[in-house]
């Protein structure tokens, strides 16, 4: 399984961006075209569905030993196997958790930022990594307020954890996101909505390394 810290592209199944594809097919194509990671989110489905999406998908990510992320249920990713979990500053810090150590789990836990006092903050209470953004505006999460590439260029200064720039992160912006002082970046609807996800992925690859 790769290591967290090296990380470099951060990729999504996500459920608002299949366009019909099985989510085993997307996983293997996410897995071929170099993703470091993925994270399986799906905002509209039930957890039952969640779960056996999950089940599906990790025989392709263990293939491939890239870890599979679960979005917002740490109970289920534990009860699935799966390799992280990512929550939201609600689903933590405003659920009353002030340290990781207080969920009881063995899954490492990555929470988003959206400003450098969060990020001190999920630093202090053991995040895994950290997401910092939205970057730029995104349909991904419309209503968020982008936090520009002045939290990315203090994230590289000040943050010593894995962390990944996120929202808005596609082949037209992606180079000032590096310039800022990014090296690790999630990729959603650049990547789902490109006509070929292995290819999409492989030209992000390129540009980080």
């Amino acid at each position: 399984m790769k290591p967290l810290s090296d990380g470099a592209l951060y990729t999504f199944i996500d459920s608002a961006y299949l366009h019909g594809r099985d989510v085993i097919d997307l996983a293997r194509s996410l897995c071929e075209g170099g993703s470091d990671l993925i994270q399986l989110r799906a905002k509209d489905w039930s957890l039952e569905k969640i779960e056996a999406a999950a089940g599906r998908i990790l025989p392709i990510t263990r293939d491939y030993g890239v870890p599979l992320v679960i979005n917002d249920h740490l109970n289920l990713a534990e009860r699935v196997g799966a390799d992280i979990c990512h929550l939201g500053q609600e689903d933590f810090f405003d659920a009353g958790s002030e340290h990781i150590s207080q969920l009881n789990t063995r899954i490492p836990v990555g929470l988003s930022t959206h400003a450098p006092e969060q990020a001190q903050r999920a630093i202090r209470a053991g995040a895994h990594y950290v997401a910092i953004g939205p970057i730029y505006p995104t349909g991904t999460k419309p209503s968020a307020k982008p936090v520009t590439l002045e939290y990315v260029r203090w994230a590289a200064t000040n943050v010593q954890i894995p962390w990944f720039a996120i929202g808005g992160v596609n082949l037209e912006t992606i180079d000032a996101v590096l310039a800022a002082g990014a090296r690790r970046v999630c990729v959603v609807s650049a990547i789902l909505n490109a006509p070929d996800a292995a290819t999409a992925c492989r030209e992000f690859k390129r540009r980080l390394q």
